[in-house]
């Protein structure tokens, strides 16, 4: 179970190898399902894109964050994440949904340049094997309560979400990291 948000219509797009994908869904996971150096954060905001072409290949941004500075992306959201967290619905009988109206995604959109790339798998089921993962090299900032209203909407048993850290099993993890770019941990 995991806190996301769907969309209508084509928010967003990127481009990888020549093909093209859309962004269909934000999912968060607690803690982090990807490391750095070893290091688990507290939130990963994961922006799931679905190919054009209909192969079923996915493509996922996946954004870390860490304690900090407030982060200007989830202010739009409080009102909706307060008003999920106090529906009382029957969790794994049904879903709580809140329509979120108009979200300006363009504060995700910050560039770091730097960022980790494989070939993977989802990590909830059917765990299938054509996920082009892109992890940004910059660590974000959000604060406690941003965080505690990611998580509010979910059961107690919910909030900790994230799957275990998988070994690489062969895959090989390429990273990219162009002149000037802002990376946010040692290499």
């Amino acid at each position: 179970m995991a806190m996301q948000m769907t969309f209508n219509g084509k928010p967003g797009s990127v481009s990888i190898g020549g093909k093209a994908f859309s962004l269909k869904k934000l999912r968060w996971k607690t803690p982090s399902e990807h490391t750095i150096n070893g290091q688990r954060h507290p939130v990963e905001l994961q922006l799931v894109h679905e190919s054009d072409a209909g192969s079923g290949e996915l493509a996922i941004i996946a954004i870390l964050y860490k304690l900090g500075a407030p982060d200007s992306f989830y202010f739009q959201l409080k009102r909706k994440l307060a008003e999920l967290a106090a529906d009382r619905c029957s969790y794994g009988e049904q879903d709580a949904r809140v329509a979120a109206g108009l979200v300006h995604l363009r504060s995700l959109e910050k560039r770091t340049g730097s960022y980790f790339r494989y070939m993977g798998s989802l990590t909830a089921p059917p765990c299938a094997e054509n996920v082009y993962w892109n992890v940004l090299g910059k660590v974000r900032q959000m604060t406690k309560e941003q965080i505690d209203l990611v998580t509010a909407p979910l059961p107690a048993a919910a909030k900790q979400n994230a799957r275990p850290v998988q070994p690489l099993n062969g895959r090989v993890v390429t990273f990219y990291n162009p002149p000037n770019s802002t990376i946010s941990f040692d290499i």
